[in-house]
């Protein structure tokens, strides 16, 4: 059984604009038709990705330490960091949603900043190691990635409901901006690893330095 041609092997290029695979032979700088930039790999994508994982990991040490949000019920107010929440909503009975936050908050950031640091550290070596599963790894990534904003609602959720019983009131504190900036520079290291150098040998690797046209 033969091996299909690469893109590559046909001179040919996909335009991540429009969809059309172009002709690369006389190396246009732009699509043929939509006229967007062309680029046979993402432009510095290790570089980027890693600069961005690692603001992601600088970022997510305050939000772990600072409150994300202060609770006053009833005349008393005490600042509730993600895991204190985590751990009042299992004591209260609500196992459910300590779970969900658990998991959104941080089960989903964990799994993000070792996956992609595995990404990495096997394109950067060329490794051939479960090009398969790697490259089913990153989708895993891809999709749950969304996930991870969860809090950031649950505390604007939960903000608006109690303000509306007028039973209290809810501010955000500082760590829920962290958080943000966590979840901004994870989904942002997503988008700028390319998964095509999973499949690529390091030798092959000069695409991925072609400065932007």
């Amino acid at each position: 059984m033969t091996t299909p041609p690469l893109a590559s092997d046909l001179n040919l290029c996909l335009c991540h604009s429009c969809g059309m695979a172009c002709d690369m032979r006389d190396e246009p700088t732009v699509c043929q038709r939509c006229e967007a930039p062309l680029h046979r790999r993402k432009v510095n994508s290790l570089t980027r990705t890693w600069a961005y994982l690692l603001a992601s990991l600088v970022f997510y040490i305050p939000a772990n330490l600072l409150p994300v949000m202060n609770t006053t019920m009833l005349g008393n107010g005490a600042d509730s960091t993600i895991m204190s929440g985590v751990l009042e909503f299992w004591e209260g009975g609500a196992w459910d949603i300590a779970l969900i936050i658990f998991i959104a908050s941080i089960a989903v950031p964990g799994i993000k900043f070792v996956a992609l640091t595995l990404l990495l550290v096997t394109v950067q070596r060329g490794s051939q190691w479960a090009r398969v599963q790697r490259s089913k790894l990153y989708r895993f990534v891809e999709l749950i990635g969304y996930w991870s904003m969860l809090d950031v609602l649950v505390v604007a959720l939960v903000a608006a409901l109690v303000k509306f019983q007028s039973l209290g009131d809810i501010e955000p504190r500082p760590g829920i901006l962290f958080f943000g900036l966590v979840v901004v520079f994870t989904m942002l290291a997503a988008m700028s690893f390319d998964p095509r150098l999973i499949w690529e040998d390091q030798a092959e690797r000069t695409l991925d330095q072609v400065p932007e046209h």
